[in-house]
C-alpha cells in the first residue's frame, strides 16, 4: 500500500512538472465523507492566527476532526508539497518530508456524555518523527489505511522561513472611490534580508480576504522597486469588495438558548436550536459586530475538554426574502471550509417565503453569511451588501521561485486589518 501511495504522489509531482494543464488537483479543504464533520486546523497557541509556522519553529499546528461513528477506525495521513497556486509542487516526498508520507493517525478519543456519539481525532505537526524539510504550502489528506486512494477529508496549511518583511494597509481609501463599497490594500515587501535575483518576474505574492481559501488574489510583479523594496500600490487586483461583518449565534449550551437563538428543543434524538429569523441586510446602515471573520470554535459550557464534550445540535436556519431564479443560497463559513453541497445549501419554502436549513454542527461559536451561487459562481455580496466600514481580515504571502527552481519557497507572511 505505501508504494502505491508514494507512486500517486509521484505522478501527482510528474504532471504538475509537465505542465500540461491536463491535470488539476482540488486541493480546497473539504470533507469528502459525511459521515466526517468539524474540520479545523490551526496554530496550537493562537486561535486566530494563520496556519503557518516557521522552518525549525518550536511550535506546532493542530489539525481536527470528527467521525460520526461507534468506534474508531484505522486512519491515515499524507503530507503534498504545492507551490503558491496549491498546486503540486515538482518535489519528491523525500525532499520536502523526513520520514515515509503515510503516517498513522494514533491521537484519538470517543465522545463523553453526548446524545450524538463521534469519535474525535487529533493530528499535530511537526512531530518528533515527521519534519518538513522546505517551505511552501502543504496539503494534509487523510484516509483509511485499506484505501489509501480515497480522500476523506483534506486542509491546508503553510510553512515559511522568514527571509522578508511584509508591511501593508488596508482602508476604504480606493482608486475605485472613498468610502464606498471596497477595500484596498497597499503594501510593501522588503527583500533586503533575501536576494532576489528578479524583482519583477521571481516573486509571487497571494492575497485571500478573510479566511476563504477559494478567492486569492495573485500578483507576479510589482508595481515598482525601491531599494529592495518591492511596492505594490493603486494595483486594480488589490482593490476588494468590502462585503458585510459575518452573523453569529452560539449554542454553548444545547439546553438554553444562546447569542442569536431564538429557541431550543430537545427533539428526536439530539437538541435542536432555532436561529432568529435573518434578513438581507444589503439596504440597511452598517452595524458594527466584532466577528471572527468566518470562523468558528468547538466549545461546551460544562465540558473540561469541549472536543469530547460538545454535542451535535440541528440548527436550523432561516432567511426572509424572495426566491431566486436560476440561482441557489449556501451557507458560508469555516466550518463549511469554502463549498458548496448539499450539506450547506438552504431550500426555499413558500409558504414561510424564506430559505431555510437545518444542518448538524457541533456546540460552539459560529461565523456565517449567505452566498448565491449561479451560473457567474459564487456571490457572498448579493445578499447582506458591501458597507465600507467591514472589519475584514487579509492574509499576506509572499514566495519566491527563481529560474530553475522545482517550487514556490513561502519567505514571509502578513495579517493585516482594515483599518488597523
Amino acid at each position: 500500500m505505501r508504494l502505491f501511495t508514494r507512486a500517486a504522489a509521484a505522478t501527482v509531482a510528474a504532471l504538475a512538472a509537465a505542465g500540461t494543464g491536463a491535470y488539476a488537483l482540488d486541493t480546497l479543504p473539504g470533507i469528502f465523507d459525511t459521515s466526517f464533520r468539524s474540520l479545523k486546523v490551526q496554530r496550537a497557541d493562537n486561535f486566530f492566527a494563520a496556519p503557518v509556522l516557521s522552518l525549525g519553529e518550536q511550535g506546532t499546528l493542530t489539525v481536527t476532526f470528527d467521525r460520526l461513528v461507534e468506534d474508531r477506525d484505522f486512519l491515515r495521513y499524507r503530507l503534498v508539497h504545492c507551490n503558491s497556486d496549491w498546486q503540486p509542487s515538482q518535489l519528491m516526498e523525500s525532499e520536502y518530508l523526513d520520514t515515509f508520507n503515510d503516517i498513522s493517525i494514533d491521537d484519538y478519543a470517543f465522545s463523553q456524555n453526548t446524545f450524538v456519539h463521534y469519535v474525535n481525532y487529533r493530528i499535530e505537526f511537526p512531530t518528533e518523527d515527521a519534519h518538513p524539510l522546505v517551505s511552501g504550502n502543504y496539503l494534509l489528506q487523510v484516509y483509511d489505511e485499506d484505501d489509501p486512494d480515497a480522500v476523506l477529508l483534506q486542509t491546508r496549511f503553510s510553512i515559511e522561513e522568514p527571509a522578508v518583511e511584509i508591511t501593508a494597509t488596508a482602508d476604504a481609501h480606493t482608486d475605485r472611490g472613498i468610502n464606498g463599497e471596497y477595500q484596498q490594500v497597499s503594501m510593501t515587501v522588503d527583500t533586503q534580508r533575501q536576494r532576489v535575483r528578479d524583482p519583477y518576474n521571481d516573486v509571487i505574492t497571494v492575497l485571500e480576504q478573510n479566511w476563504s481559501p477559494s478567492m486569492p488574489v495573485t500578483l507576479t510583479h510589482p508595481q515598482r522597486v525601491e531599494s529592495g523594496r518591492l511596492v505594490y500600490e493603486h494595483l486594480q487586483p488589490l482593490i476588494f469588495r468590502a462585503g458585510n461583518e459575518y452573523r453569529r449565534f452560539e449554542t454553548v449550551r444545547a439546553d438554553y438558548p444562546g447569542m442569536s437563538v431564538d429557541s431550543v428543543k430537545y427533539m428526536g434524538r439530539n437538541y435542536h436550536a432555532w436561529l432568529r429569523t435573518d434578513i438581507p441586510a444589503r439596504d440597511h446602515s452598517y452595524t458594527y459586530d466584532r466577528t471572527q471573520n468566518g470562523r468558528y470554535m468547538v466549545r461546551e459550557y460544562n465540558a473540561t475538554d469541549s472536543d469530547l464534550g460538545a454535542d451535535y445540535v440541528t440548527v436550523h436556519f432561516t432567511l426572509q426574502m424572495p426566491e431566486l431564479t436560476n440561482a441557489a443560497v449556501y451557507l458560508d463559513g469555516e466550518v463549511w471550509q469554502g463549498r458548496f453541497t448539499d450539506a450547506n445549501r438552504l431550500r426555499y419554502d413558500r409558504d414561510r417565503q424564506a430559505y431555510t436549513a437545518a444542518v448538524p454542527l457541533k456546540q460552539g461559536s459560529y461565523n456565517y453569511r449567505y452566498v448565491i451561487v449561479g451560473s457567474n459562481g459564487a456571490d457572498p455580496y448579493f445578499v447582506d451588501g458591501d458597507k465600507y466600514e467591514t472589519h475584514n481580515e487579509y492574509t499576506v504571502k509572499t514566495f519566491i521561485r527563481e529560474v530553475g527552481s522545482r517550487y514556490d519557497r513561502l519567505v514571509g507572511t502578513k495579517i493585516v486589518y482594515a483599518f488597523e
